[in-house]
């Protein structure tokens, strides 16, 4: 039973899932079905460990190293305190799935919120984002499919936000919390890093008209 990490905890960049699994031994004899799996990045080179097996029936993974998903940097554009659960969520995605997803969950809802899209629950939320009208604030389509899936991550959505279920514990699989924080990613890239870049370009080409004599770009 092997990990299929999406993604290098070290660098960020996605790498090919080369485990090699070995198995723990006592007295020259393997311990039950528990394995532990190394994985280096052909980017960075760095090494990846991960404990798997089975414990009362369940299947078990833990990363053991590097503790965190240290994935890309957090964008400058990002608010601070949307930064920080993101960044949270990443340090504990590989000790608590469900409580990294807890976290998306209050990082991705306080985006919308920001954002304008509010309702009574997340889910009502997504479909105010998805059904978004202005031309300036559509999603792409690369990431459209991907917002609407994590509806179906256990009770993920099911709730909106108050004092008492902020960070209400959700049941998702490993696989489900880091794709969650790569919709994050991708939502910082729409809501605060694109932005930014086209007024700076916008900037760039005014400045360029102005030395000409020229009227500036239209808004």
């Amino acid at each position: 039973m092997l990990c299929m990490a999406m993604r290098c905890p070290h660098c960020g960049i996605h790498f090919h899932a080369n485990w090699d699994a070995y198995s723990f031994y006592r007295h020259q004899r393997p311990i039950g079905d528990w394995t532990y799996s190394t994985a280096d990045c052909p980017e960075c080179r760095s090494i990846t460990l991960s404990v798997s097996g089975i414990d009362t029936a369940k299947e078990v993974f833990r990363q053991i190293y590097p503790l965190g998903a240290n994935r890309r940097p957090v964008p400058k554009e990002v608010p601070s305190h949307i930064a920080a659960d993101y960044i949270e969520a990443c340090n504990v995605l590989s000790i608590s799935a469900r409580a990294s997803a807890a976290l998306s969950r209050r990082c991705l809802q306080n985006m919308l919120y920001r954002e304008g899209y509010k309702d009574r629950g997340l889910a009502k939320e997504i479909d105010l984002l998805l059904n978004e009208t202005d031309r300036q604030k559509i999603l792409p389509l690369s990431i459209r499919a991907t917002v609407d899936a994590i509806r179906n991550f256990g009770n993920f959505s099911a709730h909106p936000i108050d004092d008492k279920t902020t960070l209400q514990i959700i049941d998702v699989e490993p696989e489900e919390a880091e794709w969650c924080l790569e919709i994050i990613e991708e939502l910082f890239e729409h809501f605060y890093v694109e932005p930014e870049r086209a007024k700076a370009k916008k900037a760039a080409l005014d400045a360029k008209l102005a030395a000409a004599g020229k009227p500036l770009s239209k808004p």
